[in-house]
């Protein structure tokens, strides 16, 4: 693996994501995990749903946003304006932070990109350009714009990130101690990090699948290459996975520490997003029910496991969402 620097020095201690706790229980509580009766009806064996879709912006990413604002300000460091990339739900993470601090914040989205994702960010006072047909594109014109203007680029992957987004795999692996496999979606691989990240800081033995969408499939590929391959995006659904390159700081720490990866269809997402529905009440935007999609792959596998999911957010356009509950 062609890691840049040592994978291990990118993880937080536990000592860092205890600190990082307490800056994120500043604006919000744990969020809750429930054994869901009908879930685990359906899946055959105890399964525990990890509620990311109950932060202030609706997802995980939020987390790793107020740390990384945190520790701009405590190193002195806070700029007068941050811009980054996203689909969604790491820019909002970017203008609640940035909001907070009296910060301007750019984010830059690919074309045709959510549109109710689009909203909420502004609302949070962000400044919105649509550029690029995917989010490399986008990302790459970010990192134009931020050197041209002389603001700070926020990557997508980031150990001040990392240390925020592990708070919600540290909350669910001491809630749920009995945990015996985790399925979480890999994105740009923070969420995936972050739960091997609370794994080894707790002494956990859980076992750790990612999850990626099989029409965006950089991680699965750069695993099986032990190098970053780029590969296509087509997914339609999964938008939260909608990954064209892996980070190969990411990917040197999933490599070694996953137990595997599995590949879910959008039809698999679709499938998935309206159990979650079904059975809980609650929204999964196609990201978020990636992991109940993977488990469900795996269902005669898991019998007599305690079986752990990550709802990483709810934030799905009401069309896409009403049309996929409908889909026969």
């Amino acid at each position: 693996m062609n890691a840049r620097i040592e994978p291990t020095s990118l993880l937080p201690t536990l000592a860092d994501i205890e600190a990082a706790a307490q800056v994120v229980y500043r604006d919000f509580p744990p969020t809750p995990q429930y054994r869901w009766g009908l879930l685990s009806e359906r899946l055959g064996t105890d399964c525990w749903l990890k509620h990311e879709n109950h932060t202030p912006v609706g997802a995980f990413k939020i987390r790793g946003g107020l740390t990384y604002f945190d520790q701009l300000a405590k190193r002195g460091a806070m700029p007068r304006e941050v811009i980054s990339a996203t689909r969604g739900n790491h820019g909002q993470s970017m203008g609640w932070a940035a909001r907070s601090h009296g910060v301007a914040c750019t984010i830059v989205v690919p074309e045709g990109n959510s549109v109710e994702k689009n909203a909420a960010m502004r609302a949070l006072g962000v400044r919105l350009i649509e550029h690029g047909s995917d989010f490399q594109e986008a990302r790459e014109f970010a990192i134009q714009l931020a050197a041209e203007r002389g603001a700070h680029m926020v990557p997508s992957f980031h150990p001040d990130l990392l240390r925020g987004v592990t708070t919600y795999w540290w909350e669910f692996l001491r809630a749920v101690p009995q945990m015996d496999v985790a399925y979480v979606p890999i994105g740009q691989g923070s969420g995936a990090c972050s739960a091997i990240a609370a794994k080894l800081a707790l002494g956990h033995g859980v076992r750790v699948v990612g999850v990626v969408s099989s029409h965006a499939t950089t991680y699965a590929d750069s695993i099986a290459a032990g190098r970053v391959v780029e590969a296509p995006v087509t997914t339609r659904l999964a938008d939260g996975m909608a990954c064209r390159v892996a980070d190969a700081d990411a990917l040197a720490i999933i490599a070694p520490h996953i137990d595997h990866i599995v590949q879910v269809s959008d039809d698999e997402v679709a499938a998935a997003m309206r159990a979650i529905f079904t059975d809980t009440h609650n929204v999964a935007e196609g990201a978020g029910a990636a992991a109940l999609a993977a488990a469900l792959q795996e269902r005669d596998q898991l019998k007599g496991l305690q079986v752990g999911l990550a709802l990483t957010g709810g934030n799905v356009d009401a069309t896409v969402f009403a049309e996929t509950l409908t889909r026969p």
